[in-house]
């Protein structure tokens, strides 16, 4: 059970005893706001009486009563409308994170391909490389042996050239060898 303080506080003159839960500091400072209400009703107008005052006082403090009231119902359905939004933003965040990680793993594997590729292309530029230094070594072969089979036609042709004038002596030798016998 709570506990109930007695505050004495003066209202317009007259003092009472207000018996609550609240703290003391809080009641005073009611009792000061009713009664400098009560006090500025007076003053502009004295011919009001204890009881119209204290009346007219407690007509302005339920009009500002139901005023904030009013205001506080308006900022509650204003405050509603985002509050109802942000559990729809909070899981479009959400989608969007895991959307985000998708694309930062996607990412992650182009960058593999692209390595892998680029690695890949290296090794088939470093084979083509290697290609053309046999075909280089291949051209140079071909040229000696085109080179040697060159020297080794002319060899043939001064040979069969060498072959017909000896055949051509050997001939004459042969019709000379002839005739003197």
């Amino acid at each position: 059970m709570t506990d109930k303080c007695k505050v004495n506080v003066v209202i317009d003159g007259r003092n009472f005893t207000v018996v609550g839960a609240e703290d003391e500091s809080y009641v005073k400072n009611l009792a000061y706001y009713v009664d400098q209400k009560i006090k500025n009703l007076a003053n502009k107008n004295e011919k009001l009486s204890q009881t119209m005052a204290a009346t007219l006082a407690a007509l302005n403090i339920a009009d500002e009563y139901f005023t904030a009231k009013k205001t506080l119902r308006e900022l509650e359905l204003k405050a509603k409308e985002p509050l109802e939004k942000f559990s729809g933003v909070s899981k479009e965040l959400e989608d969007s994170k895991t959307k985000i990680n998708d694309l930062e793993k996607l990412c992650l594997e182009y960058k593999d391909e692209v390595i892998k590729t680029k690695l890949n292309m290296e090794e088939i530029y470093n084979q083509i490389n290697k290609s053309r230094e046999e075909l280089e070594l291949k051209e140079l072969e071909l040229e000696e042996v085109k080179k040697q089979n060159k020297d080794l036609q002319d060899k043939n042709f001064q040979n069969q050239i060498d072959l017909v004038e000896s055949r051509k002596e050997l001939s004459e030798l042969l019709k000379q060898f002839n005739q003197k016998k």
